[in-house]
């Protein structure tokens, strides 16, 4: 389990292919505190360290996640949002995110606020729908939604487009700054409002 609060930057190093799997080598300032099998999400994404060596970590991603995620299109010396799980004696600064990401969206627009940054995303016509619920219908105006692992509040919402406003401490300490018109981020939509939705669904 995550908060959403992006601790560091890891950068990747190297890709490895082994059947539809990918092995990615990162490097980050954490990796001296990591141990093998522990979760860390990457760009949002919950992956488990396979291997450590010196400032260098690996870990893998399957099909699936590669399918459903950006990470299948990211290049030696791409940055993603790191971030290790919480700890349960810890203050919970963000909001519950699993790692487990619904899909991605594209940056629209991308509005200089001269102090702030409002980014505007639409879901990909490939994000599905969660438990029979279009997925926007899980995006609420002042709710939670998580965009590459970062925890943030929605500012507005209509069909399947919505935005977020961005503070300079997240611009400059997460990828935010490196995303233009047509980045690809990852979704993952408010785990609470998933859960209503399968209760509620027929």
């Amino acid at each position: 389990m995550f908060s959403g609060i992006i601790e560091t930057i890891a950068t990747l190093s190297q890709i490895e292919g082994k059947g539809t799997n990918l092995t990615f080598t990162f490097k980050s300032e954490y990796t001296h505190e990591l141990k093998i099998d522990q979760s860390v999400a990457h760009n949002g994404v919950c992956l488990t360290v396979v291997d450590i060596q010196g400032d260098d970590y690996k870990v893998t991603a399957i099909e699936e996640t590669l399918r459903l995620t950006n990470l299948g299109q990211l290049n030696v010396n791409d940055k993603v949002n790191f971030e290790r799980c919480i700890r349960l004696n810890d203050r919970l600064d963000g909001h519950m995110v699993q790692g487990h990401v619904d899909g991605k969206a594209t940056v629209i627009q991308v509005e200089d606020k001269d102090g702030s940054w409002e980014y505007e995303f639409e879901l990909d016509v490939d994000f599905t729908d969660i438990n029979g619920y279009a997925p926007e219908k899980l995006i609420i105006h002042k709710g939670s939604v998580t965009i590459n692992g970062t925890s943030l509040t929605v500012t507005h919402v209509r069909d399947r487009k919505f935005g977020v406003a961005i503070i300079p401490y997240t611009y400059e300490h997460t990828n935010f700054h490196s995303l233009r018109l047509g980045s690809i981020v990852n979704i993952e939509l408010d785990v609470l409002g998933k859960y209503v939705a399968r209760l509620t669904s027929k």
